[in-house]
């Protein structure tokens, strides 16, 4: 059967499931069955299922080789569930499933589901705080100004900026999306975290923390080393039939106690979508996606990420390691064991565990290059930053004369509470330019303008009722309109007080 390739675009996942039961139900062959003296028609076995739905999924260029018969099976039982399939007597959703003679057909009504209207970014109520274009209108806007204590972003904060502006344009253009709202919610991006991980490595490229509580206990790091090192370990470890099957269970099971996985629920559709970009034609371009991908995450999950890819490469390809388990070899043990640890969704997904060991496997084989810092993205923010060290400002009473601006230092340390303070009043100054960008816009429309500023006090009550404390100082804004609806005097109540989300 030919399949088709499932693009880069939103609920990419549910697309996937709708190509897997179409090619199913399309290919599966159906025959005539006796069983208990009785004979039922345009059905088959679960072994022959399992059997046919291995053989596809294997050649699918969306799952892979890896894909084992294990999986399978679970992928029908979800059949089963979802009345992709039911039994020959009509019943499914709390029947089981399993990889024996019993008989099953198709389900009379259609087994595909429904694509939401809306990409997973902007369903309806959510209001994307600091867009791309934002965030680029609001460098634009501080460099057009004279760099006054107002205007001037503080060294770290610009690198944040910098670092995100440009990450996030070449993941854009990577995955070939006219919007990256539809697979990545830019409220879940913190820039912090690019920045950390471009800059805050060992000489083997690792992400080094601040804060010692997030790292890998020193147990677990010491039983990643025996592994990864295996058989030269620390001479002080024990020694018996075993031992090597001991230790990699005390890894598995650190991994399996996580909160959550290593990539996040919170970039889960992103991942997926990269996923799309596993062709072998298209290898290059899916590296450089993971990249970008991987740098979005916390410092202490990409760290945890690049410590374990490392160990498992090695393990897969160490020929002096010991069987790890009876029936399969090693590098296949450790896709299996890990995937759902490094990739899974919040809400368990029909083909989580298919795409995360996809994603697995390609990480093993390709990791020295996602997990390391992307050299292009390092040398357009370096570029950028020579560039406005160069610009030339005119200021009032120079004659027009250009005059250089003045060169800042981008490695100066703070401590943590004068990055806090920093950080707070930086957003905050940020957010009431912006705010003020959209009061003084003459092409915005008066309808629009109500509805942004709307928006804007409700995601900022405090800003929003420093710069209108009265009802008079709204209604200026419209003129000749002085009666203003009531979901503007919203500024009359007492603001909750509640931080500003960056």
């Amino acid at each position: 059967m030919s399949s088709q390739i499932v693009t880069p675009g939103p609920y990419r996942a549910t697309k996937l499931w709708n190509e897997v039961t179409k090619l199913f139900r399309a290919g599966m062959p159906l025959r005539k069955h006796r069983q208990h003296f009785r004979v039922y028609g345009n059905c088959f076995t679960a072994v022959a299922a399992v059997d046919w739905l291995h053989e596809l999924l294997k050649s699918n260029s969306n799952f892979g080789p890896d894909v084992t018969r294990q999986q399978t099976v679970q992928l029908l039982k979800k059949f089963l569930k979802n009345h992709v399939i039911e039994d020959v007597k009509g019943r499914w959703g709390t029947e089981d499933l399993e990889d024996n003679s019993h008989l099953f057909k198709f389900a009379s009504t259609s087994p595909l589901k429904p694509i939401p209207h809306h990409p997973p970014a902007s369903r309806p109520g959510s209001i994307n705080k600091f867009s791309l274009k934002e965030k680029e209108g609001f460098l634009k806007f501080r460099n057009s100004k004279k760099p006054d204590r107002e205007t001037l972003v503080s060294d770290f904060m610009f690198n944040m900026y910098l670092y995100y502006a440009y990450g996030i344009t070449f993941l854009q253009k990577t995955l070939g999306l006219t919007a990256l709202e539809d697979v990545l919610d830019p409220r879940l991006v913190n820039p912090q975290n690019i920045v950390n991980n471009m800059t805050k490595v060992n000489k083997h490229g690792v992400v080094t923390l601040d804060d010692k509580t997030d790292d890998l206990p020193h147990w677990v790091l010491s039983a990643m080393k025996c592994l990864a090192n295996w058989p030269k370990y620390d001479s002080s470890h024990p020694s018996y039939p075993g031992f090597e099957r001991d230790v990699f269970k005390t890894v598995s099971d650190y991994f399996y106690s996580l909160p959550q996985p290593l990539l996040t629920f919170q970039y889960y559709e992103l991942f997926v979508n990269v996923l799309g970009l596993l062709q072998p034609e298209l290898e290059r371009v899916a590296i450089e996606a993971l990249q970008l991908c991987t740098l979005l995450l916390p410092p202490a999950s990409r760290r945890k990420l690049q410590l374990l890819m490392r160990m498992i490469s090695r393990m897969s390809q160490n020929v002096d390691m010991p069987r790890l388990h009876d029936a399969i070899g090693t590098r296949t043990l450790m896709v299996h064991t890990f995937s759902r640890c490094v990739l899974g969704c919040e809400e368990e997904m029909d083909l989580d565990e298919l795409l995360a060991t996809r994603l697995v496997s390609f990480l093993i084989d390709h990791h020295n290059e996602i997990l390391q810092v992307p050299v292009y993205l390092q040398a357009a923010v370096q570029d950028h930053i020579a560039y406005l060290r160069k610009v030339q400002i005119n200021y009032p009473g120079s004659g027009g004369a250009g005059v250089p601006m003045p060169i800042y230092s981008y490695c100066r340390q703070v401590s943590t509470k004068e990055f806090e303070e920093q950080k707070m009043t930086v957003s905050q100054a940020a957010i009431a330019d912006l705010l003020e960008n959209l009061v003084k816009d003459k092409n915005m429309s008066v309808k629009d303008r109500k509805k942004k500023l709307k928006q804007f006090q409700k995601l900022y009550p405090n800003i929003y009722a420093r710069r209108f404390p009265t009802t008079e100082s709204e209604a200026q804004l419209f003129e000749g309109k002085p009666k203003i609806k009531p979901p503007m005097m919203i500024s009359m109540k007492k603001p909750k007080a509640f931080g500003i989300r960056n």
